[in-house]
């Protein structure tokens, strides 16, 4: 009778996500085969299907900018491009809901910083804190955000540029692609990438590498960007 109860037990829990060896009885089944964090990468899927979004920064400037998907007639597209602070922007690709949930964390955080320190914040703090939030959702039995960040700004270490995605991992770089398509956008990125290229070559370089990706001739495009000399970020 006891076997019987058992088994049947095992069998309720690992239709919950549970594990049915004895070592990990009761616990959630969060890794895969090798490791993987199943949950994250249902999320880097889901940000896999979002919005073509590239980020390019040189030492005089730091861009931002997003692919803005058609929507039905008399509907006005979702914001893609959004200020953090007067320092420092960011966009994103995946669920708009879980990207607009990461933008307020970011926006509180920037706050914060002032309203304490009485000074901008620095972008690597705003990143980490990202990274943070973000991270705790692993942790738990619950949905990760399905979003991928990036990140521009300028602070007293220069121009800035990070990716930050659903599990916390971030990283710092000269340029990202993430979205629907990116590889195709940073291929072409990395061909014609130069680190003394004007802004306005930056634009025209993202533009072309969505309308690469997306497959539209002269799709829409949301785009911001902090000049070093001006250190402030803006939507153009």
């Amino acid at each position: 009778m006891s076997e019987e109860r058992d088994t049947g037990s095992n069998n309720n829990n690992s239709n919950f996500g549970f594990s049915g060896t004895t070592a990990n009885k009761g616990y959630m089944s969060y890794y895969g085969p090798g490791g993987r964090m199943l949950l994250v990468e249902s999320a880097l899927e889901a940000v896999g299907r979002g919005s073509t979004t590239i980020g390019i920064k040189t030492p005089a400037f730091a861009l931002t900018s997003s692919y803005i998907k058609p929507t039905r007639p008399l509907m006005e597209p979702s914001e893609k491009i959004f200020a953090i602070d007067d320092h420092v922007g960011a966009t994103g690709s995946g669920y708009i809901g879980d990207i607009l949930q990461s933008i307020d964390e970011l926006r509180i955080e920037a706050q914060k910083h002032r309203l304490t320190i009485e000074s901008p914040i620095d972008v690597a703090s705003l990143v980490k804190h990202l990274s943070s939030y973000l991270h705790t959702y692993t942790i738990y039995a619950v949905r990760p955000q399905a979003a991928s960040i990036i990140i521009a700004g300028m602070d007293q270490m220069g121009t800035q540029l990070y990716q930050v995605d659903p599990g916390g991992t971030y990283f710092r770089g000269s340029a990202f692609t993430i979205g629907q398509f990116s590889d195709s956008a940073l291929s072409l990125i990395q061909q014609e990438y130069s680190a003394d290229m004007s802004a306005e070559q930056a634009i025209q370089l993202s533009k072309r590498a969505i309308e690469r990706a997306v497959g539209e001739d002269k799709p829409l495009v949301g785009i911001g960007i902090v000049y070093a000399e001006e250190g402030k970020f803006k939507k153009l």
